[in-house]
Order: structure tokens, then C-alpha cells, then sequence
């Protein structure tokens, strides 16, 4: 079988997958009560996990939140305008960054197992900004993932770190860096398209 990495040039999307993942993907603000199987979140992360981090060091952890016990424990901690669209969302994912992502490193990246050392020496305050980094790296693949498995993203940042940390990653080296509704779209879901910057704005050539 052909992989991509034998092709001198590699194919090129067509447009209708840009639309999905790109051009029309939106955040959505409200879902229906279809249930999302565990089958199809496990899928999500399977396809996730590829593209790249610094030195594979791949940081991003998920937690699935789904339960009505789950969700009494995260809806409180969510700002308000977050809490009704969690409350209703068949599944909310809590991403967050492994400070000690370096314990994986003699597995993931064996070509230089001495990284975890070189990590552990230096101590959680100087892989923290790491981990945030390139688990938020991570989270752009994710919501990539999910929309390539036909559901609708709520990704929100309006919420108690610290509280999610505290009741959820309790006794870990996890931080919450991105809260992520997902299921499908219910009714009224998305808000207009709001206009995205100009090639002058953001493009300069050297």
C-alpha cells in the first residue's frame, strides 16, 4: 500500500473537506440530546494524536465529561454564559496539559530517551509553558478530529481553572486548557459568521 510519506507531492483536500473542517466550521452554542457513542470519542483521539508537538511529547490529556454526575460537578464551574450549553451538551471534553509529560519521553521519542532527564532537572515550572504550548497545539488537532467525525465544537475558555484542576485533576500534574462541547448541532446553534482578517493584517513577506 502507497503511504503519503512515498508520494513526492501530497494530495490535495478537496473542497468540500475544507468546508468541513475550515470555511464553515463554526462554534456551536447549542445541541441536540443525541448521544455520542464511546466508539466515536475514542476515534476522535485515535486520529488526534498525529500531527505533531515538540519531541512527541504529545501533553494534551482528555477527560470525556458525559455523566448528569459529571456534568453537576462541572457546570458550576463554568461562567454563566457557559453553563446551559455544557448542561445540555451529550459530552463535554476537558483538555489539559501533563506538566509531566517528560515521564513519557523514553517510549515516544526513543531516539533521545535523556530528554526525561533533561525535564526532570529542570522542574515543573519550566515544563509547564511547554506542556501549555503544544497541548494547545493539540487541541486545534482535536477540534479538527471531531469535526472530521461529523460533530459540531463548542470550544470555551470562560471557566474556574483552578475549580477544574481542583475537582478533577486532583493529585495529577494535569492544568485545564480548553473546555470543548461536542455533539451535534440543536436548534439556533450558531451565531453569524464574524469577519476573519485580510491578507494585509496578518501576511508580510521576506
Amino acid at each position: 500500500m502507497t503511504t503519503l510519506t512515498d508520494l513526492a507531492q501530497l494530495p490535495v483536500l478537496d473542497d468540500d473537506a475544507r468546508r468541513l473542517l475550515f470555511t464553515e466550521a463554526r462554534t456551536a452554542n447549542t445541541f441536540s440530546p443525541e448521544p455520542i457513542s464511546d466508539e466515536t470519542l475514542a476515534s476522535i483521539w485515535e486520529l488526534a494524536k498525529w500531527p505533531p508537538t515538540m519531541a512527541n511529547t504529545q501533553p494534551l490529556r482528555v477527560l470525556f465529561v458525559r455523566t448528569p454526575e459529571g456534568k453537576e460537578r462541572l457546570v458550576p464551574l463554568m461562567s454563566e454564559g457557559n453553563q446551559a450549553k455544557t448542561a445540555a451538551a451529550p459530552v463535554t471534553a476537558i483538555l489539559a496539559a501533563d506538566v509531566d509529560f517528560h515521564e513519557f519521553i523514553p517510549e515516544i521519542f526513543p531516539i533521545r530517551p535523556e530528554m526525561k532527564d533533561h525535564f526532570e532537572a529542570a522542574g515543573a515550572d519550566a515544563r509547564e509553558p511547554q506542556a501549555r504550548f503544544n497541548s494547545a497545539l493539540q487541541a486545534g488537532y482535536f477540534l479538527l478530529a471531531a469535526r472530521a467525525h461529523g460533530l459540531a465544537t463548542g470550544p470555551m475558555l470562560g471557566y474556574d481553572a483552578a475549580g477544574i484542576d481542583a475537582e478533577f485533576f486532583a493529585g495529577t500534574a494535569h492544568k485545564t486548557v480548553l473546555v470543548v462541547n461536542l455533539g451535534h448541532a440543536g436548534e439556533d446553534a450558531y451565531f453569524p459568521r464574524q469577519p476573519r482578517l485580510g491578507h494585509e493584517d496578518v501576511i508580510s513577506w521576506a
